[in-house]
């Protein structure tokens, strides 16, 4: 795991970074020795990446001098006219250009690269605009969009040849800084100062800052991925829709992270990280679990290439009475490093887990091998959606690529179209495409939640008698286990060609699957994904879920795999390097030890086990898991 960052199949690991006495107003308050004591501490720590943020109303200090009756007159650099510099007609303070570069210096010095967030207009919950552009909205407003390109333009000018500079993004969470009306607005915005980023360094990459965005929203990740050359996650359980349901030791949590960045690359078609992550706060989790999280967190960002990670934030910054701290409990103890400079048990796991990579006996893991294409409808609530079926899929031993309804779809051997709802979720031209690769051989399975398709008889092999918006509750048996099944729809239906697997207790059809020329197709009429992100995903005692079972019943399971696990709650990837040669991850998502026992195909054997904390050990073919770890395990074939 030694190539440059944000490489296919390398992981790097750093931090966000504010000073840690001065925080926030670190560029009005500058004091160097703080600066180069804070990076001394952190590269000796092992962190070696830091995303740093220029404040905008410091940086860009305009002000607008008004006349008679507020009659704008001149705009200056405070009390100041703007100087006949590059810097002065951009409106840019000199002193803190200064400051900057010194900041890039002692990164260098420190053996530090630096992600450049441009224009922080909005931080911790406080905007932070220049004085002339208080009353604007900076994503729609021309005036503002002008004198941000010119800041844009000056900054990157002055520094993009520093070796210290990593990359550039627009902003942090730039959505927040104002209201967006529609999808073209946003595009308007992103692609003016992407533009201006490039214009002035083509060589560097150019990092989104967003937390995440959707499918379809205003923000949506196709158009990010149209002007980046790297999508960011910020993925935080306490402010994500579904994502606040299960303590973050237990799987649904530990999940989250490597779904929603996922989720963010595979329909913006562009590689993602994890830019912003932590857990919010000792009222949240404590210390100790924290770093449980962290643990399984981690390995699974690294099976499904999440590219890296940088914690949020570098330092406990419980001392500052200024707002935005004065306002927001949640914000000010998310650091690696207390008041005191002692490490707080994460800081220990991030540090095991860096050394961890660097200590794998290759530099890239290959791509993990994918079973299903998860096909996700527009206009209801894809996240949600597309979160439960990578939990599903996860519980199954599957793994899954994402593509909207309206993207090029890609090749595959099997298909999901998840928790379908509507009048309309699938166009005809898509269903159709989908029907001519399953005629040549492969799986198309959905799952309905009161959805209207037609075709459907004709290929599910499945008629509809009557439809009704009635809650159904009822038990049915899969795999020889009874789940508990629920919809807000009450169907009732007749097989004309298709299998029957799973029926309730008063003989409703639940799950059939039919043969369609080649291939099959699988019809569920639950909607599992959408109940799996909206419930909690505890995985023991009389809160089970058993709706995996379900993905598990479908075969979805590739050919192609040498490896499986028997344990639902222990996920496993598998990342092919040639013919004979394999890496598997297997993560233990559960808070207590578990056993595993991994079932290799004729001729594969276990050569390695590694494990960041020697917290899984191989004996034979059963793995002996601590809580919340995971391994990296080398497989040979004979």
């Amino acid at each position: 795991m030694k190539d440059h960052p944000f490489q296919q199949g390398t992981f790097f690991l750093g931090c966000n970074y504010w000073a840690s006495r001065s925080g926030l107003w670190m560029w009005k308050k500058w004091d160097e020795q703080e600066i180069e004591s804070d990076f001394r501490r952190l590269a000796e720590a092992g962190i070696h990446y830091l995303r740093v943020f220029p404040l905008w109303s410091d940086f860009q200090p305009l002000r607008m001098h008004r006349g008679y009756q507020t009659t704008p007159r001149e705009i200056r650099l405070g009390e100041d006219v703007l100087p006949f510099t590059e810097a002065g007609q951009a409106g840019v303070d000199e002193t803190m250009l200064t400051r900057f570069g010194r900041l890039c210096d002692l990164a260098q010095e420190c053996g530090i690269r630096l992600l450049v967030s441009l224009l922080n207009g909005w931080m911790s919950g406080r905007l932070f605009l220049p004085e002339m552009l208080q009353d604007r909205n900076p994503l729609r407003d021309p005036l503002s969009v002008k004198w941000e390109i010119r800041y844009v333009r000056v900054m990157i000018r002055r520094f993009h040849t520093h070796p210290a500079i990593l990359g550039w993004e627009p902003g942090n969470e730039s959505n927040c800084m104002g209201p967006v009306g529609t999808p073209e607005e946003a595009y308007l915005w992103l692609s003016s100062i992407a533009m201006a980023i490039r214009t002035e360094d083509p060589v560097h990459p150019v990092f989104s800052g967003f937390s995440g965005p959707s499918a379809d929203g205003v923000w949506c990740s196709k158009d990010q991925g149209e002007f980046m050359d790297i999508l960011t996650t910020h993925p935080y359980p306490l402010f994500t829709v579904h994502c606040d349901t299960d303590p973050l030791n237990r799987m649904k949590s530990a999940l989250f992270s490597a779904a929603r960045t996922d989720y963010v690359s595979h329909l913006g078609g562009k590689a993602a990280f994890v830019e912003e992550f932590g857990v919010l706060g000792p009222m949240v989790v404590s210390d100790e679990i924290a770093a449980d999280y962290v643990r399984a967190a981690l390995m699974t960002q690294l099976a499904h290439d999440c590219r890296g990670m940088m914690w949020w934030c570098a330092h406990d910054q419980t001392h500052l009475a200024s707002t935005p701290h004065d306002w927001d409990a949640v914000e000010r103890e998310l650091g690696l490093f207390r008041r005191d400079g002692s490490k707080k048990p994460v800081m220990e796991e991030i540090v095991r887990f860096s050394h961890f990579t660097e200590w794998l006996p290759f530099d890239s893991l290959p791509p993990a091998i994918e079973d299903a294409v998860c096909i996700l409808t527009q206009g209801k609530d894809s996240w949600g959606v597309a979160l439960g079926a990578f939990i599903l899929a996860k519980q199954a031993g599957l793994k899954l690529r994402f593509a909207g309804v309206d993207d090029e779809i890609p090749e595959a051997d099997a298909y999901i179209l998840p928790s379908l709802e509507g009048l309309s979720p699938v166009p005809r031209h898509v269903l159709h495409q989908l029907l001519d690769r399953v005629r040549a051989g492969a799986t198309l399975c959905l799952s309905m939640d009161g959805a209207l398709l037609s075709p459907f008889a004709e290929f599910s092999g499945v008629r509809v008698l009557t439809r009704s918006h009635q809650p159904m509750r009822a038990t049915a048996t899969v795999q020889g286990v009874a789940i508990a099944v629920e919809s807000d729809f009450s169907l009732h239906l007749q097989p004309i060609g298709a299998e029957v697997l799973a029926r309730t207790e008063q003989e409703e059809i639940i799950l059939t699957r039919n043969r369609f020329e080649k291939g099959c197709v699988c019809s569920l009429f639950v909607p599992i994904e959408k109940q799996a992100a909206q419930r909690p995903c505890l995985t023991d005692g009389p809160d089970a879920r058993d709706n995996y079972r379900f993905y598990q019943a479908m075969n979805l399971r590739s050919c192609r795999h040498a490896a499986s696990m028997d344990v639902p709650t222990v996920g496993l990837t598998e990342h092919p390097f040639d013919e004979r040669h394999r890496a598997l991850i297997a993560v233990n998502y559960e808070p207590y030890e578990q056993e595993a026992v991994l079932s290799l195909a004729n001729g594969w054997h276990i050569t390695s086990c590694f494990s960041p904390d020697n917290g899984v050990q191989a004996v034979g073919n059963t793995l002996r898991f601590a809580r919340n770890t995971g391994a990296v395990l080398l497989i040979e074939r004979e």
